[in-house]
């Protein structure tokens, strides 16, 4: 499946269709739009269409809708996650298209605070450097020489004319 890029049109649809609640957070996703409550996505733009997340035992309900089917981002029957991408018409009626968003939220809000774990260069930059208490016997005694070195005035250079 070619790369579809999500119409222009389609941001202000979208944004208008999300809830006025303060959790809400949107941001860039596939050229699009993604909405998040407490860390967990609940909607987002694709392609000509919108993404929900739902629990599964409310996914049926949307899957039945004509036009309707798991979210494939990739166009080739292998649907790569439990979102479902809503037919392309629904753009065209931003009040059903409301309802979906903000049934997704709802069962979105319900979930425990998704918590963004740290980049990893971020956690090798918090891990402290062993002290030298803490350092094998030889490796301590060359830790000690490079901090005695450190603390050694260096010589004085002749001044030169």
């Amino acid at each position: 499946m070619a790369w579809i890029k999500v119409p222009a049109e389609h941001h202000p649809i979208f944004r208008a269709a999300l809830p006025k609640d303060p959790r809400v957070d949107t941001l860039p996703m596939f050229g699009g739009l993604a909405a998040k409550v407490n860390g967990n996505f609940f909607a987002g733009l694709f392609g000509r269409s919108s993404i929900i997340w739902l629990p599964e035992n409310e996914r049926g309900e949307a899957l039945a809708l004509e036009g309707a089917a798991f979210f494939d981002p990739m166009g080739d029957g292998r649907a790569r996650s439990d979102k479902v991408m809503l037919p392309e018409a629904m753009m065209e009626e931003p009040e059903e298209l409301r309802r979906w968003i903000v049934r997704a939220f709802k069962a979105a809000a319900k979930l425990p605070l998704k918590v963004k774990e740290p980049k990893k260069s971020a956690k090798k930059a918090a891990t402290p450097k062993p002290k030298a208490a803490a350092l094998k016997p030889k490796a301590k005694a060359a830790a000690l020489k490079v901090k005695a070195a450190a603390l050694k005035p260096k010589a004085a250079r002749p001044k030169v004319k």
